[in-house]
């Protein structure tokens, strides 16, 4: 296992600025995950890890070691991929016993390892097939699998799912999930899905424009975002923010100051059947547009004061479009954002 500091990485390609003077660190033997949308830096800080990329200024260090000039074959890590890279006249043995073959490993230690990879990823009835021969989901096992045989004390995982369909892609972040609880590598995530980020990782840390927005367990960024950026990125579906004269009526103080925004997560609004309790508020009309069926529950989208909101409740009430329902808000679960700051208000207040 291994500690690993990044401080203050900075790098440019040309006039674009991609990191900023990143300051992370990720613990002995964890699971971060690094996520945002495209551009935002998180590929470039694996890479710079991995020594893949020179960073223009800081340091990285693992283990109190300064690696920052360390040559990539001689850094103690491992990398999946978005594509398989695999050897199309390897079989599956041949490509996961490779680097060890490299490393002038005995024939007999490496067909021991690989023999414990495959089993451990269910693939050791595949050893003699080609590539060729392979699903998608089969390679990327294969891919892992690769990588898990050099023993390293880093993992580093660069989207190893986007080219996987939604099926395979939820079977793979299981098997990823449950290798690590195994191993116990401190292994670094990137993807630039939210789902994946929020079912996979010990912590998450959201990027954007070069910077680390946020840090936190999964359940602290989707219940705690520092502001409107984290909060709109992070859950699915995303939240609703709504502006306007039913911000004035919460009962905070910052409520009333100019350029505030409401933000609500869908399943925080509940169907209205009598008195609001001293932690809701209750709001006006809600017309029902339509509807989804997403099996537990359905989504409905409709307006409210003339925004458009989205709301998700149990699949067992039925719903008709242009019906209109009451509505309260669950404030215990609610947002107030300063529209040009973007903070959020109430992060350190009990609320949100």
């Amino acid at each position: 296992m291994a500690l690993i500091e990044f401080s203050k990485i900075s790098k440019s390609f040309g006039p674009a600025h991609i990191l900023k003077g990143i300051d992370l660190e990720i613990s002995s033997g964890e699971f971060l995950v690094l996520v945002g949308p495209s551009g935002c830096g998180k590929s470039t800080l694996l890479r710079t890890l991995a020594g893949l990329e020179s960073p223009d200024s800081g340091e990285v260090r693992v283990n109190g070691k300064n690696i920052t000039k360390q040559e990539p074959q001689d850094r103690d890590l491992s990398m999946v991929f978005q594509n398989y890279a695999l050897y199309p006249h390897m079989n599956v043995a041949e490509n996961m016993g490779f680097s060890l073959k490299l490393q002038k490993k005995s024939a007999k230690e490496i067909e021991s390892r690989v023999k414990e990879i495959a089993e451990l990823l269910q693939i050791d009835h595949l050893l003699a097939r080609k590539p060729k021969e392979l699903s998608g989901g089969q390679r990327q096992r294969v891919a892992l699998g690769r990588a898990l045989t050099r023993q390293t004390s880093i993992v580093l995982f660069d989207e190893p799912l986007s080219n996987l369909d939604a099926h395979l892609r939820s079977q793979m972040r299981v098997e990823i999930k449950r290798i690590h609880q195994k191993i116990k590598s401190t292994m670094i995530y990137v993807t630039h899905d939210q789902m994946e980020a929020t079912t996979m990782g010990d912590r998450i840390a959201v990027l954007k424009d070069g910077l680390v927005e946020q840090i936190g367990t999964p359940s602290e960024i989707y219940h705690q975002p520092k502001n409107l950026f984290i909060a709109s990125f992070i859950g699915s579906p995303e939240m609703n923010f709504i502006e306007g004269d039913l911000v004035k009526r919460l009962p905070w103080s910052e409520a009333q100051q100019p350029n505030q925004v409401l933000g609500v997560r869908p399943e925080a609004f509940r169907i209205s059947q009598g008195v609001a309790n001293s932690n809701e508020l209750e709001l006006g009309n809600y017309q029902i547009e339509l509807s989804e069926n997403l099996g537990g529950q359905t989504m409905l989208h409709g307006s409210l004061e003339g925004q458009n909101v989205r709301i998700l409740v149990d699949s067992s009430y039925q719903f008709e479009s242009g019906q209109k329902l009451k509505l309260k808000i669950d404030l215990t679960k609610a947002h107030l954002f300063d529209k040009k700051t973007g903070l959020n208000q109430r992060l350190n207040k009990g609320h949100g």
